[in-house]
């Protein structure tokens, strides 16, 4: 349980500029009255995982951590962000409230959160930095979330289920995950107007729409090319037509995707031009390879290669390269195009792995080359030679 011995200010100061190992911490032992060494370790450590995940949280004064356990599934601020701006309502209940990244956003957009966290210390956690984050339109509540939304009503209800099972250690399947939300979502759905659903970026978009119904959109979320989250937006009013958002956040900047599921497309194909253009991961989770080509009027290498080419350069969500070489995947030209030791190894539609064509051909990793490893719509195994734009 909480121990409010934690925020003596000698006490904070301990935590925030211990920067050894942890290790020598656990011999040393406590030095503070009331405290134990276990407790000082539980703060010094979860507080160095969130650090630059949640940076509000990290920078502020007297915020206390669970175990780091408890901070695994935890949102990014980034992501928490982006879920708040989806909803705005009056009341919203998290049924799955955690260590409260995503109540904390929530707050923001809706008049009235309800935090709900079956797990008593958590919740008392979440509470207490809550109230050091001035979050006065939050109320906490130590009991089952969906029970209690079943026997209420809320303009939007949201749910992160846990992906870790007693038995089967971490699972992916919503119907694996706690609460069960696709047994529940009828009645779930008879209790708000809008239900917001996080699930594991690894679940299958056919397969989530198998297990669910009334879905009116699915935002694939990623941050620096790397798929974070896979939202679901429920609603009653939803009809056939499921919207796909794709978003990639990067230090520069935001790219944006987005489509009509199963819209046909037709795409078009070319042996490689002038330029190579690689899909962001949320694109690629999206699965709308033929869209891509139709929709910014560019070639794929190959029906399986993902990739794609043109003469122009276009604004594209995702990485852009000049091709300086196209060098077929034979040993004499492969001798004779390797010219230098390290470049940046990508692999599309290949019978090698990364690994694999690092050792053959004696590539270190990094500089300003970068090897994409293709079939072409040929058939045909190349490499490219690229700088990225």
């Amino acid at each position: 349980m909480l121990n409010k011995n934690l925020l003596n200010k000698n006490v904070q100061n301990f935590i925030k500029n211990f920067d050894s190992d942890i290790s020598k911490l656990a011999f040393a032992g406590s030095s503070f009255k009331n405290i134990t060494v276990q407790e000082l370790m539980q703060q010094i450590e979860s507080r160095r995982k969130i650090a630059k995940k949640l940076p509000t949280w990290f920078k502020t004064d007297n915020i206390l951590y669970p175990p780091k356990l408890n901070l695994e599934q935890t949102s990014s601020e980034i992501t928490a962000k982006y879920k708040a701006s989806l909803v705005g309502a009056n009341t919203l209940a998290d049924i799955t409230g955690g260590f409260g990244v995503d109540s904390f956003y929530f707050s923001e957009t809706c008049n009235t959160v309800h935090h709900f966290e079956t797990n008593k210390a958590l919740s008392s956690f979440a509470a207490h930095n809550f109230k050091i984050l001035n979050k006065d339109n939050i109320i906490c509540k130590a009991e089952d979330g969906l029970q209690a939304v079943l026997n209420s009503t809320y303009d939007v209800i949201y749910a992160d289920p846990s992906r870790r099972h007693d038995s089967k250690g971490k699972v992916f399947f919503m119907k694996d995950c706690l609460p069960d939300i696709p047994s529940n979502i009828s009645e779930i759905l008879n209790h708000c107007n809008t239900f917001l659903l996080k699930t594991s970026p690894m679940l299958d978009i056919s397969v989530g729409l198998n297990e669910l119904h009334k879905v009116a959109e699915i935002h694939i979320v990623a941050i620096e090319n790397e798929v974070k989250e896979l939202l679901w937006l429920l609603n009653k009013d939803a009809s056939n037509t499921v919207a796909i958002k794709t978003i990639n956040f990067t230090k520069c900047e935001t790219e944006n995707f987005n489509f009509i599921w199963n819209r046909p497309a037709e795409a078009t194909y070319s042996l490689p031009l002038k330029y190579l253009f690689e899909p962001n991961a949320a694109i690629l989770k999206s699965g709308a390879f033929n869209l891509i080509s139709e929709k910014l009027q560019l070639n794929k290498l190959h029906q399986n290669t993902h990739l794609y080419t043109s003469n122009s350069l276009t604004d594209f969500p995702g990485r852009s390269f000049l091709i300086e070489k196209i060098v077929p995947y034979t040993k004499s030209d492969m001798r004779l195009a390797l010219t230098f030791n390290k470049a940046n190894i990508t692999t599309r539609n290949f019978p090698q792995s990364v690994e694999t064509l690092r050792k053959k051909w004696k590539i270190t990793d990094g500089g300003d080359i970068y090897l994409f490893f293709v079939t072409n719509i040929e058939d045909r195994k190349e490499m490219l030679v690229c700088r990225k734009i």
